[in-house]
């Protein structure tokens, strides 16, 4: 290899090691690694997943039996009219038909040990607790009746 400058032989010795034969095909060696790089997939390792809570159903939307309306963690809204609740605290729809929102004041149980816990701080206070319910106004049935004559 004499004669040769510094940088030619080194592009030499790389092309031999990959069994090139010109040293001008160099780049064609060059292994690429498939890595993801993507910002999302680097930032989501070793940390958790959200839980997903929060509204699902909006006041004035329609929904079918068991759609979920709401997904929370503690009491911060309460199930009111063909609104059920489930072990979890999820509001769910017992009815089809119509979510509507209120703001009404809560008369909870003392004695109930739920109560106590979400409700401690208030307990004390006579101030009235303000609290979102979610109702579901049920579709109105199809007028299929017919009038029977009286005997």
């Amino acid at each position: 290899m004499a004669g040769l400058t510094n940088m030619q032989a080194m592009f030499t010795k790389l092309s031999l090691s990959c069994g090139m034969k010109k040293p001008s095909v160099l780049l064609s060696c060059v292994r690429n690694a498939s890595k993801k790089t993507g910002g999302s997939s680097k930032n989501r390792v070793g940390r958790p997943r959200g839980k997903g809570r929060g509204i699902k159903k909006v006041d004035s939307t329609e929904v079918t039996r068991g759609t979920i309306i709401v997904r929370q963690l503690g009491l911060n809204f309460h199930p009111g009219l063909n609104v059920g609740i489930g072990v979890d605290r999820t509001l769910y729809a017992k009815e089809p038909g119509t979510v509507i929102m209120t703001t009404e004041k809560v008369n909870p149980n003392w004695n109930h040990k739920e109560i106590k816990r979400f409700y401690a701080e208030y307990q004390d206070d006579d101030t009235p607790i303000y609290k979102t319910y979610f109702h579901i106004l049920p579709k109105p049935l199809p007028n299929k009746f017919k009038l029977v004559e009286q005997i």
